[in-house]
């Protein structure tokens, strides 16, 4: 595992340690877990924004839709 230094202002720093405590965890796993959730959040963000994208593109839209017609008679047949 790596060692990381970085400062924080001085509030964020004691709301940190008052979290800490209160959790009984050291502060270096909280900021662990925090920018675990974070960074899940941002790629969250991100796959939401690509979808958003893509909705926008015909050429995508074009795929999906061929792609769907392809399942439905995909399902139609395995129906019969």
């Amino acid at each position: 595992m790596a060692t990381f230094t970085s400062t924080l202002p001085d509030d964020l720093l004691q709301r940190l340690a008052d979290y800490a405590k209160k959790l009984s965890l050291p502060k270096n796993k909280l900021m662990e877990n925090a920018l675990n959730l974070y960074l899940d959040h941002l790629k969250r963000a991100e796959y939401a924004k690509s979808y958003r994208q893509a909705a926008q593109d015909e050429d995508i839209l074009m795929v999906a839709e061929e792609g769907m017609g392809d399942y439905l008679k995909q399902i139609e047949d395995e129906a019969r």
